[in-house]
């Protein structure tokens, strides 16, 4: 299945559809971006039940801006609309196909009930531009966050 273009005038609708949205933030000069698309049109050809999209940050330095993407290639992994995993770097096919295998086997509704439960104590925010984590909620991405240093330093 052929990827998207997505903008400031589909993304919302695009990534709170149910089921997966896969998002590979890119700009033509990037180097690693052009390197990883054959590997990302691969996977979107080989999961066409899966919602590929690609957000190419010079034509689109607005949704850049909103979802502080400093780095690129950033991939984003939504599902049922709950960002589930961010992170900047170009995947290799396995490490992509095994992402996708594993938020493929999220238990959605335990995603749900615990934001619901993080809300009603007041850790709940609004999700969206700006927020900028993926969301942890006792599930595992294939990566140990212990020990990480997820601070970000303060952009000029």
């Amino acid at each position: 299945m052929p990827t998207s273009a997505l903008t400031e005038d589909n993304f919302e609708a695009t990534v709170n559809k149910d089921g997966m949205v896969v998002i590979d933030w890119w700009a033509p000069w990037c180097g690693p971006c052009r390197t990883f698309a054959p590997v990302y049109d691969q996977a979107s050809d080989k999961h066409p039940e899966i919602t590929f999209a690609k957000v190419n940050t010079e034509e689109q330095p607005g949704l850049a801006g909103a979802f502080e993407i400093s780095a690129i290639p950033t991939l984003m992994v939504f599902r049922d609309g709950i960002l589930l995993f961010q992170e900047a770097g170009a995947l290799p096919a396995s490490a992509l196909e095994q992402l996708i295998t594993e938020v493929a086997k999220i238990d959605m509704a335990e995603v749900r009930a615990e934001i619901e439960r993080q809300e009603k104590e007041g850790g709940g925010h609004e999700h969206g531009p700006g927020c900028n984590h993926d969301h942890d909620h006792g599930h595992d991405h294939g990566h140990d966050h212990a020990g990480h240093d997820h601070e970000h330093e303060d952009k000029k």
